[in-house]
């Protein structure tokens, strides 16, 4: 239920209304400071009844790929260069002599030091921050350019899409796809209760009834055994 009040209700009112159609819309925004106060601002595009993840996973997957491969580059560039930081930030580290660590100031360090032998080291660790620093620069322009590539491709498809692609996307990849994974959970959800439920079920009764009588009977023996040493008679 949650599923057609978040989506699916929405789209059968606009399939019902202007039929199998996916058309993107542009998002334009009103500047609301500045020179350009009040004029629209274009934030880019959707669509509601195919958003664009849809459209890349069904047409530009090597694309989307690529994309993710830059990425994972960029992550991989920065926690080098984060581990590169830590490791000698401290007083006697390469970056003790900065005010903070940016391109501006490894540069201008660099050139401080530049033909000494003294901080030899201390260059060796700025240059590597420095080519870390570029690659993540230059991983970014790249990161950019490709995504901006693949958002005109997908929004140039739409237009493309016959009746019989949009039903496809819509009912299959979008709608049935999300009513799967919800099945699913809740499969798992209902699954992992009922096994917790068995395993305290299990826990519980573990020790067999007549086990529990024995002990019982143990248990009472003992206690009428101190109350004989005490004195008390124990009642029949």
């Amino acid at each position: 239920m949650d599923y057609w009040y978040e989506t699916l209700q929405d789209d059968a009112y606009e399939i019902a209304a202007d039929g199998w159609v996916a058309q993107p819309r542009r998002m334009l925004e009103e500047v609301q400071s500045g020179k350009k106060k009040g004029q629209m601002k274009d934030k880019g595009w959707t669509c509601d009844l195919i958003p664009k993840p849809y459209i890349v996973a069904c047409y530009f997957a090597e694309q989307q790929a690529e994309l993710d491969t830059l990425q994972n580059d960029l992550d991989t560039v920065a926690s080098q260069l984060t581990e590169l930081e830590e490791e000698h930030g401290g007083e006697d580290g390469a970056f003790a002599e900065l005010d903070k660590i940016n391109k501006g100031e490894v540069t201008k360090r660099l050139k401080e030091i530049k033909g000494n032998p003294e901080y030899a080291d201390e260059a060796w660790v700025l240059k590597q921050w420095t080519q870390l620093d570029k690659r993540q620069s230059d991983l970014k322009r790249q990161i950019k350019e490709a995504d901006a590539a693949l958002d005109q491709l997908a929004y140039e498809k739409y237009p493309e899409l016959d009746e019989g692609e949009i039903k496809r996307l819509v009912v299959d990849d979008k709608w049935l796809t999300a009513l799967e994974a919800a099945v699913q959970y809740e499969l798992e959800r209902v699954s992992q209760t009922l096994t917790g439920r068995v395993r305290q079920l299990a826990e519980r009764y573990q020790t067999p009834l007549p086990k529990l009588a024995d002990e019982m009977d143990a248990l009472s023996a003992r206690v009428d055994e101190h109350l004989r040493a005490m004195g008390v008679v124990a009642w029949a």
